[in-house]
């Protein structure tokens, strides 16, 4: 059994899609990583989640994010079928230490979170000059 489905406690049968959303199960969203000489940049898909929902976070080297989204349904329908059962996005990365936790910028737009972590001062490249005697 995945972690998405769970059965009802009196018995093995599976309980209702609608009824998964009130579980403490999450999302994993996809996230591309992109690393280049200044540092990485984060694209997190979150369709549906609004600025409001999103929550960013970092605790020593941990990157947490989390968001949420509104699954109801109108009020006066009732739902037939359900595939996205789950409203909550949870993720988190463990950070290098020659990342710039202090400067993270954040985006959303269109449902992607774009996350730029520049690398601290001491970790980027830099150019030597040699001394000619």
């Amino acid at each position: 059994m995945n972690d998405i489905q769970k059965t009802s406690e009196s018995s093995n049968v599976p309980a209702r899609s609608d009824e998964r959303r009130f579980t403490d199960a999450t999302l994993t969203p996809p996230v591309d990583v992109i690393e280049d000489s200044s540092g990485i940049t984060l694209y997190a898909d979150l369709p549906g989640v609004p600025r409001d929902k999103l929550h960013l976070n970092v605790e020593s080297d941990l990157l947490t994010i989390e968001g949420e989204i509104d699954l109801s349904v109108p009020e006066g329908l009732q739902s037939s079928h359900t595939e996205v059962g789950l409203g909550r996005f949870h993720r988190t990365f463990t950070l290098s230490k020659e990342l710039d936790t202090e400067k993270i910028s954040a985006e959303l737009a269109q449902g992607v979170l774009k996350l730029r972590i520049p690398k601290a001062e001491h970790a980027q490249p830099r150019r030597i000059n040699v001394q000619v005697n």
